[in-house]
């Protein structure tokens, strides 16, 4: 009987829960590291950044950090800085992207600029990218200041280039990838790079694990901007539909709208690049979605990334960590919420 419990208990975790649990003391190590360097003496910040770090989270950019690194060296202590580091480049991500898309919800909380306002927000968003570059520095190298600092840069362009093309339904999907490739893939690549870095790995691990985390990340995106139009809200963790609403462009809709009839054209045109929305619309999007099957030709789409993760994956040492990053692959593009 504990025997298929246990059994029964694996099967219906995730490889991330597994991921997690695997790699809970060094997790640890890095959440002390967040909670150390995120305090200052102007009490607004840690307050705003408490907020939503402690929401929680999937955590995946540190865990991927942690095991790439413990794939080619099991006792470094190096790379508990350094995965700080990328979450607090990426929660200083969340924190601009939702005074710029205006968001209610975030990790199934009120968004923090509606609680602390939109100038706070950006100032502590500010404060954590500098404290991700004081991580860096103390770490001492050159290769991995430069990985993660040219991810910093990338990730701005992308989210620049995302406001260019919002609204414009004349969006390619190339257009589209070229975005998910820097605001969100470059840091999965770089969070899963330094960790060979870290390790004293040769480049063609560092490479290896640069191109498992691009395509992961290209994945997770495509399969992020899916279910905001059919997810389980309550799984989700933020309002379904925020992207239509936002008038983004994302897989889906760019795929519905290569088959539009004129009908819908002018649907997208009215709610996307006009911003005239009504009730009903969202409705009536996620229906037009799934008369040209775009759900599942967008996940046909990360499929296909997923399928390049897995190959640059298997360059990787053999044993359990590299199975559960396999297994994590599948877990993306399958995921629910």
């Amino acid at each position: 009987m504990v025997a298929q419990a246990a059994k029964d208990t694996h099967a219906s975790s995730s490889p991330l829960d597994r991921l997690a649990k695997m790699l809970d003391s060094d997790m640890q190590a890095v959440n002390a590291a967040i909670l150390d360097h995120m305090q200052s003496n102007v009490p607004m910040i840690p307050k705003l950044a408490a907020y939503l770090i402690a929401a929680g989270g999937k955590r995946i950019r540190p865990l991927l950090t942690l095991a790439c690194t413990r794939l080619y060296d099991t006792k470094t202590s190096r790379p508990f800085a350094l995965a700080a580091s990328v979450e607090f480049i990426h929660t200083a991500t969340l924190l601009h992207d939702d005074v710029v898309d205006g968001s209610e919800e975030r990790r199934g909380k009120k968004a923090a600029n509606l609680v602390f306002g939109n100038d706070a927000s950006v100032l502590v968003g500010d404060f954590l990218f500098s404290r991700a570059f004081q991580l860096m520095v103390a770490d001492g190298s050159l290769d991995v200041l430069r990985i993660l600092s040219d991810a910093s840069a990338i990730i701005s362009q992308g989210e620049v280039m995302q406001l260019t093309t919002a609204g414009n339904i004349a969006t390619s999907m190339e257009e589209y990838e070229e975005i998910i490739k820097a605001k969100t893939a470059a840091l999965f690549a770089s969070a899963c790079e330094i960790g060979p870095v870290i390790a004293g790995a040769d480049k063609s691990a560092a490479s290896a694990m640069c191109e498992y985390g691009l395509n992961l990340g290209m994945a997770f995106q495509i399969v992020d901007d899916i279910l905001d139009y059919n997810a389980d809200h309550d799984k989700l963790g933020k309002t379904l539909g925020d992207d239509f609403r936002e008038g983004k462009m994302t897989a889906p809709v760019i795929l519905a709208l290569a088959e539009a009839t004129n009908e819908e054209r002018d649907f997208w045109q009215r709610t996307l690049a006009e911003k005239k929305q009504e009730d009903g619309d969202f409705v009536q999007a996620c229906a037009i979605l799934k008369r040209h099957g775009a759900i599942e030709k967008g996940l046909k789409l990360a499929q296909s990334y997923a399928e390049k993760a897995r190959l640059a994956l298997s360059e990787a040492p053999d044993g359990r960590l590299r199975s559960l990053l396999d297994e994590l692959v599948s877990f993306t593009v399958e995921r629910s919420h």
